[in-house]
């Protein structure tokens, strides 16, 4: 199928950016929806990148967006909730159930047959966390189109890479405490390369094996947060000691830093790490060879090592 244009939702982050990049390249234009222009000055510099004005929670203006477009790629999803309810709050359901229906909705009003749709590994409407069941619940309103719509869902692991928030806000703790204290030391990970995952979103649009499909996309090797943590101060010259907290102090924790402007953990991000977060394989993406934490990681987070920082420039350069 001929592809030129593509509406990207929820593209103005860090793994939209990189998933317009990959597009770009390949020559497609691509319309990015947001309310905040002033955010996006990373994208004046891409060619055939149209960001655009609108809020996409807005049936008509979502409707007028999907004019012209061939195809749409859904990325809109939230961390953090303070609406906290069962099973899940106010902006946890507008974020990942109701917005996924107006898309669905919208797409079949104007045409468009064409969606690749993010979930999370583990999403689930039994899952143990607000987070994880209104995924699920999003998950189960776009599998019920897929007889009307060319769908395929991706259900990546937490996802790593230059301009991360994940090892990135670990380095910027351990370079501030002298010690660590761990909640959920034990919770298993398989985190995934944001090149892979930026290829697989943009490689898959044209292929229609990949219609009516569920992808996991993950690493190649399981980690527990301990070691990923313990990882992360090796690369940044700040090896701290770490403290495994007990469930009860680490919900603690979670809930102070849940206060926080900008919370780097929550308790409902606690009872997400309940479920182990890695995938049994049987479910990967076509050709998924996913590149490795070790191979990636230094090459933006290093900063002693001078091997590791020219491999860095090497990395950062395409080389």
């Amino acid at each position: 199928m001929e592809l030129k244009n593509v509406l990207l939702i929820g593209g103005s982050g860090f793994v939209g950016g990189w998933i317009a990049s990959r597009l770009s390249e390949r020559g497609i234009r691509v319309t990015i929806p947001t309310r905040r222009r002033d955010n996006t000055k990373q994208f004046i510099l891409l060619p055939t990148i149209d960001m655009v004005d609108a809020n996409v929670n807005d049936p008509q203006q979502l409707a007028k967006l999907m004019q012209g477009q061939d195809a749409v790629i859904n990325l809109v999803g939230i961390l953090h909730d303070h609406d906290s309810r069962l099973p899940y709050g106010k902006g946890f359901a507008a974020a990942h159930i109701e917005l996924p229906k107006k898309i669905l909705a919208a797409m079949k009003q104007t045409g468009v047959r064409r969606l690749v749709h993010m979930s999370a590994l583990q999403a689930s409407v039994g899952g143990p966390s607000e987070y994880l069941r209104s995924k699920g619940e999003g998950e189960v309103a776009v599998r019920a189109a897929m007889g009307e719509l060319d769908i395929t869902i991706f259900r990546p692991s937490v996802i790593f890479g230059p301009g991360d928030a994940f090892l990135n806000m670990f380095a910027k703790l351990l370079r501030i405490f002298p010690f660590f204290p761990l909640g959920g030391a034990s919770a298993r990970f398989q985190p995934v390369c944001i090149g892979d995952v930026a290829d697989a979103f943009a490689g898959c649009l044209t292929e229609r094996a990949t219609f009516g499909q569920t992808y996991e996309l993950c690493g190649p090797r399981v980690y527990t947060l301990r070691e990923l943590v313990e990882y992360t101060g090796e690369l940044i010259g700040k090896p701290r000691p770490i403290i495994a907290l007990s469930d009860g102090w680490a919900y603690l924790q979670a809930g102070l830093l849940w206060l926080l402007p900008n919370p780097p953990m929550s308790p409902d991000n606690m009872r997400s790490m309940e479920v182990d977060n890695v995938t049994d394989g049987t479910h990967n993406y076509p050709g998924w060879q996913p590149q490795s934490l070790e191979a990636v990681a230094p090459t933006y987070l290093a900063t002693v090592k001078p091997k590791m920082r020219f491999d860095g420039y090497r990395h950062n350069a395409g080389r």
